[in-house]
């Protein structure tokens, strides 16, 4: 269900400017080939090649990178000085409390081999360091605008204060109102972040400490369009809602809800506090030289956050009659036409407490780097909650509330609009640590032959207590029907990454990286015992290089499985789309893919990156009932992902002028559970230019979705029970979008 939620607020957009850039990437290839290695070494901890800062749906956080699973719930992992800067996605998203900066010093992508060794998680994770305190003056800032009014401030200032101490302060101001007008607030993402740290260098020159601090207030909300569902997977604009440019949450941005602890009515503000998030980060990292050649690293961290959620969920369409009495809930005027039952959720500043730590020791002898570390993740959450209630509107632009009273109906509302308070409603609470020690080695066999390869060793407990009562309407809790849980667990992880060179130019690759987890605290949210029996993610590839002085190619197949993902489906019932209900349901996925990368750089000041990817992941053991009626995922393929991927990333640069472009592919993607609906294949794409004016100032324009596309993405909002596609052919459903055409300008500068 979460997914649902999050797939569109979870994806960036990062200037061109300050991302990755091709001349990076050739400079990469030349080296490489100069010292005749690979460009997947694999002492390299980091993925080159991929735009993850680049996004067409929207600017606050990174892009998910596909590896054949479905999109993570709480988008991509991101680290920031070597520990996730939030322990658990949810309530707090990562991009309420991180965004792409000049206060970072550098950001990378980590493999998830290295991922696997260092956390024991499976999957890409985007990896930033703070800029810490320097020994002279520097100014760094970006100031950037969009088309669409968006307007960003970025500055980071660090300097020398006394012998050995220098400190860094900055400030992150982010006010985008997206492509949609809002009726109750000017931005649908308000982020603010400040920093501030001292770093001291020791006096015998073997290493440093800093001491950070990071405060955000961090609110972003989520639109979604109404669409006319046309054969072959297109979509058309319904009446005058334009995708993409209109608001589909409801015009007062006011919910209602009974606390579901307290039985408290609460009127919620999607324009206000109510949907923001607030943190306190304190870090203190640094290194040292230890006799023998050893080398320390350090990173602690400390955490209190309050997180809020606030968030509509668009349901199913019916077209109401007279009969239905349905009134506009503003003027009390008979309403006639199309509603859309929507499901509101609200979690009001639930108080975590983080504590987290990362310590190694490295040292490289003869042929091996070794690498010893230790993690600590402390992780308490204070009563989470996540009140609910149900509402209608009208499927229109800035949709306006309904009210319902028919005689001896079951969807009646109050004279506010809203009903079935804390169906499907959540609540944990409790604590979990995990501690892990892990191993890693880069180990060059011969001339030819070198191996990377690492464990890790994970305990994991979890601890609190949850409800079994069942989220019958207006549901307030008894605290004497709490159930308890203590769980303990033991997991394995690790990756191999063997590298063989069979001439000079080209070789063969393998990997294999597996990861172990059970549950966590999520887990215990709903009204059943959850499953927490241990899921497994091994996954295999081979693969072949080949590096000539402008050319690089890598191409690999992969095997990926993994088991027992948990997911909360949100059902609507295919014969009355007034009924839904939340399903607990459990189920695997298998993924084959065929990936190739290129990197080309066939005339001077040219530089051109390839990304094609094959893959089939299907859903395995997906079996359930809803509404009275069975139902089987098994073999359909997964929601959202594409079979065939294609990034094509072309450059010119001459004397002080950058431009570049990126073009996405992305083929077929079905957009519910069943396969019966799909999203037809579309491109998405971004181009720019960039100036250097001076050693101090250089400004860029960039062009999202340069080639005007439109249309719907993602999922269908309750969909998925449909198994007849025709059936909802010229009928109206809800889903994701991509950003229209946007300009955006930005200015750098650096003193």
């Amino acid at each position: 269900m979460k997914r649902l939620i999050i797939a569109t607020i979870c994806l960036a957009f990062y200037p061109a400017s300050e991302a990755f850039s091709q001349e990076d990437k050739k400079q990469q290839a030349t080296d490489s080939i100069k010292k005749n290695t690979k460009i997947v070494e694999t002492d390299t901890k980091e993925e080159k090649n991929r735009n993850v800062m680049l996004n067409a749906a929207n600017n606050t956080g990174p892009r998910e990178v596909n590896i054949g699973l479905p999109s993570s719930v709480g988008g991509i992992t991101i680290q920031e000085n070597d520990l996730p800067v939030v322990y658990y996605f949810w309530p707090e998203l990562p991009n309420r409390t991180w965004r792409q900066s000049t206060s970072l010093g550098r950001t990378g992508l980590l493999k998830v081999g290295e991922a696997a060794i260092t956390t024991g998680d499976l999957g890409f994770a985007v990896n930033s360091y703070t800029k810490l305190g320097t020994d002279k003056l520097e100014i760094v800032g970006n100031l950037s605008g969009s088309s669409f009014g968006w307007m960003k401030g970025d500055l980071n200032v660090s300097g020398p204060l006394a012998k050995g101490w220098s400190y860094t302060m900055g400030a992150y101001a982010n006010f985008d109102p997206n492509s949609f007008d809002l009726k109750f607030a000017k931005y649908s993402d308000r982020t603010q972040i400040y920093r501030a740290g001292l770093t001291k260098k020791f006096n015998n020159g073997k290493g440093q400490i800093s001491f950070l601090y990071k405060y955000a207030n961090s609110a972003s909300l989520t639109n979604y369009a109404v669409f006319k569902y046309k054969e072959g997977g297109k979509v058309e604009e319904y009446n005058d809602f334009k995708i993409g440019r209109d608001s589909y949450i409801v015009n007062d941005g006011i919910m209602k809800f009974k606390d579901i602890l307290t039985g408290e009515t609460k009127f919620a503000d999607m324009g206000g506090s109510d949907a923001a998030s607030t943190s306190h980060t304190f870090d203190i990292l640094g290194n040292y030289d230890l006799a023998n050649d050893w080398k320390f690293n350090f990173s602690t961290r400390f955490r209190y956050a309050e997180a809020s959620q606030l968030i509509a969920i668009p349901l199913g369409i019916f077209e109401a009659t007279a009969a239905d009495n349905f009134t506009y809930k503003s003027t009390g005027n008979a309403y006639v036409g199309n509603v859309n039952s929507m499901l509101g959720l609200y979690t009001d500043g639930t108080p975590t407490k983080t504590a987290m730590s990362r310590f190694e020791l490295t040292k490289n002898i003869e042929k091996h780097k070794w690498r010893f570390g230790l993690t600590e993740y402390y992780y308490q959450v204070d009563d989470f909650t996540s009140s609910r209630s149900f509402f209608n509107q009208t499927v229109s632009a800035n949709p306006d509330k309904l009210v319902r009273n028919t005689p001896g109906g079951t969807s009646n509302t109050d004279s506010d609009g809203f009903y079935n308070y804390n169906v499907g409603g959540e609540y944990h609470n409790g604590f979990e640590n995990k501690l892990s020690g892990y191993f890693s080695d880069n180990w060059t066999i011969s001339d030819r032959f070198s191996l990377a390869y690492g464990v890790n060793l994970r305990y994991h407990k979890l601890k609190g207590d949850y409800y079994l009562t069942p989220r019958t309407p207006d549901l307030v809790f008894d605290p004497s029907q709490k159930t308890y849980f203590d769980n303990n667990w033991f997991h394995l992880g690790g990756s191999v990454n063997a590298v063989y060179k069979v001439t000079r130019s080209a070789g063969i690759l393998a990997d294999f990286t597996y990861t172990e987890k059970n549950g966590q605290l999520e887990s215990y949210s709903g009204a059943v015992a959850p499953n927490n029996a241990k899921s497994k993610s091994p996954m295999a590839a081979f693969g072949l290089y080949f590096n000539q002085k402008n050319f690089s190619i890598v191409s690999q197949a992969t095997y990926l499985t993994r088991n027992n993902y948990l997911a909360r489906l949100n059902l609507v019932n295919p014969s009355d789309a007034t009924q839904s209900e939340v399903a607990t349901v459990f189920y695997d996925i298998q993924t084959l893919g065929w990936t190739t990368d290129i990197v080309a750089s066939p005339f001077k000041g040219f530089d051109l990156h390839y990304l094609i990817t094959f893959q089939d992941p299907v859903y395995k053991n997906y079996d359930f009932t809803a509404f009275g009626n069975n139902y089987s995922y098994n073999d359909k393929n997964v929601l959202e992902i594409s079979k065939v991927l294609m990034e094509i990333d072309p450059s010119y640069t001459y004397k002080d002028f950058k431009v570049w472009a990126s073009f996405r592919y992305f083929s077929k993607q079905y957009a519910n559970q069943t396969n019966a609906l799909y999203f037809a294949p579309r491109w998405e794409t971004f181009g720019g230019v960039n100036y250097k004016i001076n050693d101090h100032f250089d400004i860029g324009l960039t062009a999202v979705n340069f080639l005007n596309q439109t249309g719907a993405k993602g999922t269908i909002n309750g969909a998925e029970l449909i198994t007849d596609a025709s059936a909802y052919y010229d009928q109206l459903l809800v889903g994701s979008y991509i950003r229209p055409f946007t300009l955006e300008a930005s200015l750098n500068f650096r003193f």
